[in-house]
């Protein structure tokens, strides 16, 4: 499937998921620009990242005062050929990858650790 329509569909349900999340943690949400990317890039995959990352979450959690060196808002980043590979190329699955990826980035952005994350089915 061609990346544009993998695209269409990860920001279908990335607003799906928010819609169906509690206000408070839907407001949060809203301050995260969220990245839809064909797979890492260079840059990742040299700081030790694995080539088949599903999806990121890059500066400071929320209520925190330190931004990273670069001054970066917080973003997620979702990786639509990996997620689409390891959905084993079948889109209703896709869809679920997607929608779980997005939770626990999120969940980083909460300030929650991968044991919270695991506690809460989002690993």
């Amino acid at each position: 499937m061609k990346g544009s329509r993998l695209e269409q569909i990860a920001s279908g349900e990335v607003a799906r998921t928010q819609r169906g999340l509690p206000a408070d943690i839907r407001k949060l949400a809203g301050r995260v620009a969220v990245h839809f990317e064909k797979s890492p890039g260079t840059d990742l995959l040299a700081e030790g990242f694995e080539p088949d990352l599903l999806g990121l979450f890059t500066g400071s959690p929320v209520g925190s005062e330190d931004r990273d060196a670069a001054g970066a808002p917080p973003q997620i980043h979702l990786y639509m050929a990996n997620l689409w590979d390891f959905a084993g190329e079948d889109v209703g699955a896709f869809r679920e990858e997607v929608s779980l990826t997005y939770l626990h980035e999120l969940g980083h952005f909460l300030g929650w650790d991968e044991d919270q994350l695991a506690a809460r089915g989002l690993d």
